[in-house]
């Protein structure tokens, strides 16, 4: 009887306490990893400039920089130039995305096809297409279809290729188990190639984009241009303001950086069974 009484108090206490607190939360350095590259540069930067390394007419602070960048895209000349160099730039894609991707997954489920036309593919796409500037001129002449024209074609290079090889390099046991369960050639095609060819594709139109970033600015630059961020980077360079030149420059850097952040989204969100 002693034994039951004494043991009800401590069932009642221990039934009473306090609920344990769950441990708090540890900060998570790990988050600001990607910030660390870019302060370090913007020090660097600033140290140069400081101590006169590089003289102030050639390189600006990266403060006069930032702020040049600020005013520029806040409604100055800068933004219709950054505007221009995108339109131009999703034009280009596009074209390459309608022409790469089909044309990619057809070659890559046909091997043979593929390797009939595969040396062509690998010569121009190892060609800089910066060189075929003057072939794009004389067909398309000094317009603005001649800049995304030869964006256009580096692309669709890049995008093809990556396409068919996706198709290539499918897994060869979900296509023998689609044979052995008695899918037709179309069934295989359009339930295990083509599903198996979109990761290696999304990496392609993310190539592919970039690309045509760099082609656009390049033929901005050396091509009869009245706007754009190649326009912008080169005129600057020509009456020494540095400050526009290295601010068209960094939002050049930053079309590309938010282009390729976005593809990335895009390909987890698509192709989320691949793990990545």
């Amino acid at each position: 009887m002693t034994a039951t009484t004494s043991a009800t108090p401590a069932a009642s206490a221990a039934s009473g306490a306090a609920p344990a607190k769950s441990p708090p939360r540890k900060f998570d350095a790990s988050r600001f990893l990607p910030l660390i590259g870019p302060l370090a540069l913007f020090i660097i930067w600033d140290l140069v400039v400081r101590l006169q390394l590089v003289s102030p007419v050639l390189l600006p602070t990266p403060s006069a920089t930032i702020v040049a960048l600020v005013k520029g895209l806040a409604g100055g000349p800068l933004l219709w130039d950054f505007l221009s160099s995108l339109n131009r730039t999703l034009q280009a894609f596009v074209i390459a995305g309608v022409i790469g991707v089909p044309l990619g997954v057809l070659l890559g489920s046909n091997e043979k096809a593929y390797r009939s036309v595969e040396f062509l593919v690998d010569f121009f796409r190892s060609t800089p297409s910066s060189a075929l500037i003057p072939l794009f001129l004389m067909i398309f002449g000094v317009t603005d279809m001649n800049k995304i024209a030869i964006a256009a074609f580096a692309a669709v290079l890049v995008i093809l290729f990556n396409s068919a090889y996706g198709v290539i390099n499918a897994r060869k046991q979900r296509v023998m188990a689609a044979r052995v369960m008695g899918a037709s050639r179309w069934q295989i095609f359009k339930d295990v190639l083509i599903w198996e060819s979109l990761q290696p594709t999304f990496v392609g139109l993310r190539s592919g984009v970039s690309m045509a970033l760099v082609i656009v600015i390049v033929a901005e630059m050396f091509i009869g241009s009245d706007s754009g961020l190649g326009n912008r980077i080169i005129n600057s360079q020509q009456v020494l303001n540095v400050r526009e030149m290295y601010a068209a420059i960094l939002a050049a850097g930053a079309l590309g950086y938010v282009l390729n952040i976005i593809f990335l989204v895009l390909e987890k969100r698509v192709v989320h069974w691949s793990g990545r």
